[in-house]
């Protein structure tokens, strides 16, 4: 078990260090100078510019600001916001808990909604998971915007100050996931009810939804988890999308702001943050597996 965990994690920064690196780079070959963006609309002379370079060490081969880099993220340094002149870890900081909230709640719905469909409506689940996965999230808040917040009033059109205005936002980012997951619950729970163990179940007497919710939705639980893992770390993706859709505070805000602007370590920051959310989710689903699969203990 710790080899398995320890094995994990050294992949885990293995991942980390490749998803920063192909961020720098990619950064580093964008047009447009560093001391631009930093200067921005500001005042531009020589002397300005000549004391942006001394201050960020701008004059430096860009190998060594590489490996300075690294240095810093690895000692959980992620250097100053250009635009803000602030810690990137404090502007970071600042505006990720709206997005886990969001993140977390849309995954708790996408989940649960998925298993109603999958117990209870398997026979239209790859009706409705094909209308849920073909539609564009941010259609999907559009039309619930205009009907329950503007039309009906239920919901705010705007911001995170109460649990209502969280809704929304997780109903349109769930609703995929939901419609994903219930295909793939669907077809676990088609395999699982034809294992000589649901027959078993069956000959001694259970009731086919007994066989499907004591026996075969547990089997069908691993391919879901893996599923649920992956959509997790796309919620945060996503967010930047919906957060503006719904305006909302978060890391979608930030990010687009930091794109706009060319602020160079916030993007950096994000793009290590969503690496590292994937890092996370991916060895704690590996775990999760054990709790799920008796065998996979066994062995």
């Amino acid at each position: 078990m710790i080899t398995a965990v320890l094995r994990r994690v050294g992949a885990g920064v293995l991942v980390l260090w490749a998803a920063a690196s192909a961020a720098y780079l990619a950064l580093l070959a964008a047009p447009g100078s560093t001391v631009d963006a930093i200067i921005g609309d500001g005042a531009d002379t020589p002397g300005i510019r000549a004391q942006i370079i001394d201050e960020w060490h701008l004059d430096r081969p860009a190998l060594v600001q590489y490996l300075d880099f690294l240095w810093r993220a690895a000692h959980g340094d992620l250097g100053r916001s250009y635009l803000l002149q602030r810690p990137v870890s404090a502007v970071i900081g600042s505006q990720l808990v709206p997005t886990l909230k969001l993140a977390v709640a849309a995954a708790v719905f996408g989940l649960v909604l998925a298993l109603v469909f999958a117990i209870f409506a398997r026979r239209l689940t790859s009706v409705i998971g094909l209308v849920l996965v073909s539609t564009p999230p941010f259609l999907i808040g559009i039309v619930l915007l205009s009907v329950f917040s503007f039309t009906l009033g239920w919901f705010p059109v705007s911001g995170d100050r109460s649990f209502a205005a969280l809704v929304l936002p997780a109903i349109t980012m769930g609703l995929p996931i939901a419609g994903t997951l219930a295909q793939v619950l669907r077809e676990g729970l088609d395999r699982a009810l034809e294992e000589p163990f649901a027959v078993t179940a069956r000959a001694r007497g259970l009731r086919e939804r007994a066989v499907l919710t004591r026996h075969a939705l547990k089997h069908a639980l691993l391919p879901a988890v893996t599923m649920l893992s992956w959509s997790f770390g796309v919620l945060i993706g996503g967010t930047v999308i919906i957060e503006q859709v719904f305006g909302r505070p978060g890391l979608g805000q930030v990010t687009v702001q930091a794109v706009n602007s060319s602020d160079l370590p916030v993007v950096l920051a994000v793009v290590i943050l969503a690496a590292a959310v994937f890092v996370v989710i991916n060895t704690v689903t590996d775990l999760a597996y054990l709790l799920i699969d008796p065998r996979l203990r066994r062995s």
